[in-house]
């Protein structure tokens, strides 16, 4: 367990350096912002690029991992919602809640850390994890979102509710490099070394890049409706691995080595970009924040729990 948390502590450290020159002004706002938008634009597609482009779809694709997966995250984002709904809280507001205790942040901490840490074979898992996160719950999140307030104002819902989700997507560059790379792959095109040196180069500057602007975006965060923050953080920490273990390993045949991966991603803090869309859509965008903040700081103790289970 301490070789594990040894290991992880660097990443945790750049991390509370972003967050010190958050908190200290050192990095502004502004700086935080276009730093994200360096590695969600560039850094990080150009490593999901890198690592689409020397695998085929057909390496990583596994309808059993897809399943027991989409079942557990599933299946604790029914429960989350309905808790939520009975606590007298709005459509919105209870998916929102519902994306937090099941959605992490595989992007810019799970592929860089759990990468790195689990080796090479973790990356086709990671990517199933992020792909489904992102196409499956980003969009049903969304969709729930604009049909709820469609359905209040008498406006159409349902198929007109897509629009955002789809476009959402579709502008997405990490689905992008993503989908780019595998085209790629699938045609058997070769990828030229200086185009290589290049995607890797980027790519590098990614894990650095990502866990900095982790944590200065955190310094702009406040703590505010603790309470639901607090158990919305437990149910990502705890609950979402918990139920991801089960599935993989008791319900569905997932082979050992995925079904690790797929805990271990499920025991990542709550995404950074569902505060975005909170912020996008004006739904309980502090709670969003302070459960991003309890979770992030939760982590440090119980990812490598997990991790060194696995």
């Amino acid at each position: 367990m301490l070789a594990i948390f040894l290991k992880t502590l660097p990443f945790f450290a750049v991390i509370g350096l972003g967050y010190g020159a958050g908190r200290f002004r050192v990095f502004p706002p502004d700086a935080t912002a276009w730093l994200t938008k360096f590695v969600f634009y560039f850094a990080l597609s150009a490593m999901l690029f890198r690592l689409t482009v020397n695998l085929s779809l057909a390496e990583i694709w596994d309808p059993v991992f897809v399943a027991a997966y989409l079942v557990a995250t599933g299946g604790l984002y029914a429960i989350l919602f309905a808790l939520s709904r009975l606590r007298g809280v709005t459509v919105a507001e209870a998916a929102i809640e519902a994306q937090c205790g099941t959605i992490g942040n595989t992007g810019f901490l799970g592929i860089p850390m759990l990468g790195l840490l689990l080796g090479p074979a973790a990356a086709g898992p990671l990517l199933m994890v992020l792909t489904i996160d992102m196409i499956v719950f980003s969009s049903l999140v969304t969709l729930l979102i604009t049909a709820s307030r469609g359905s209040a104002k008498g406006g159409r819902s349902g198929l007109a509710a897509l629009g955002p989700p789809l476009v959402g997507l579709a502008t997405n560059p990490m689905i992008a490099s993503m989908v780019a790379g595998f085209l790629w792959s699938g045609l058997g095109l070769p990828v030229p070394g200086a185009m290589d040196e290049t995607l890797a180069l980027l790519g590098s500057s990614a894990t650095p890049c990502a866990l900095f602007a982790i944590g200065a975006s955190l310094a702009g965060r406040s703590a505010e409706r603790a309470a639901v923050a607090a158990w919305l953080s437990a149910s990502k920490l705890i609950l979402h691995p918990a139920a991801v273990a089960l599935s993989a390993l008791a319900i569905f045949p997932v082979a050992r080595e995925a079904a690790g991966v797929m805990i271990a991603a499920a025991a990542l803090p709550v995404a950074g970009n569902i505060y975005i869309l909170a912020q996008h859509y004006r739904v309980a965008p502090q709670r969003v924040s302070t459960a991003i903040l309890f979770s992030t700081a939760a982590s440090i103790l119980t990812l490598p729990l997990v991790i060194a289970w696995v």
